[in-house]
């Protein structure tokens, strides 16, 4: 098993979607002593945003680019190798009002591309980032699973399954805002979720 572990925290210390997120490897690595795994922290290394000038390098062929534009697009190509070589992605995700982080959405467009991880065919869009298992992390401070203001998992579920990553399983923590005993609450269901998305 080789794990990747993204979190998506903007917080570099103290995240609780990024201690969710070591909760679901530290399991993994105890039904797997041999998995490896590799760390991508994006509040210590975030990835630039999706504009202007990443669009352009992005369309330009790779033999007309200014070297400006192949160093803006080896960082996605680094993020795409970097998914490609993992089987098991575990994603650390809060949720910032009512959405994902800017720090995941970088991190989503920069692995989103045509031709190389999803392709339209005949019959529609096909994901190309295949036979891999994904674990979200979500911590929210209130309580949002299966509600209407949870735009997260509808999101996540559709962009990485239009990837082709369709084995997801999301681990909820929730109700962290709302006290100690909330809190304490939500942390164990979340383990719960994992005992049983693991077995």
């Amino acid at each position: 098993m080789n794990i990747l572990q993204i979190n998506a925290s903007a917080r570099r210390e103290g995240a609780n979607s990024t201690r969710v997120a070591n909760s679901i490897v530290a399991r993994l690595h105890v039904a797997n002593p041999g998995a490896t795994l590799t760390l991508r922290d994006l509040a210590v290394t975030p990835h630039p945003v999706l504009d202007e000038a990443a669009l352009g390098a992005l369309f330009t062929p790779a033999e007309q680019r200014t070297p400006e534009q192949a160093a803006r697009v080896a960082l996605d190509d680094a993020l795409i190798a970097e998914i490609q070589a993992h089987d098991t992605i575990v994603l650390g995700v809060p949720m910032y009002n009512f959405g994902v982080p800017v720090q995941l959405k970088s991190w989503i467009d920069a692995i989103a591309r045509a031709g190389v991880t999803f392709r339209y065919t005949a019959n529609g869009p096909e994901g190309l980032l295949t036979g891999k298992k994904v674990y979200v992390a979500l911590a929210r401070g209130g309580l949002y699973r299966d509600t209407a203001n949870d735009s997260q998992v509808p999101y996540l579920k559709s962009v990485l399954g239009f990837l082709g990553l369709t084995d997801v399983h999301f681990i909820y923590a929730e109700g962290l805002a709302m006290g100690p005993e909330a809190s304490d609450k939500g942390f164990a269901k979340a383990e719960a979720d994992l005992q049983a998305a693991l077995a």
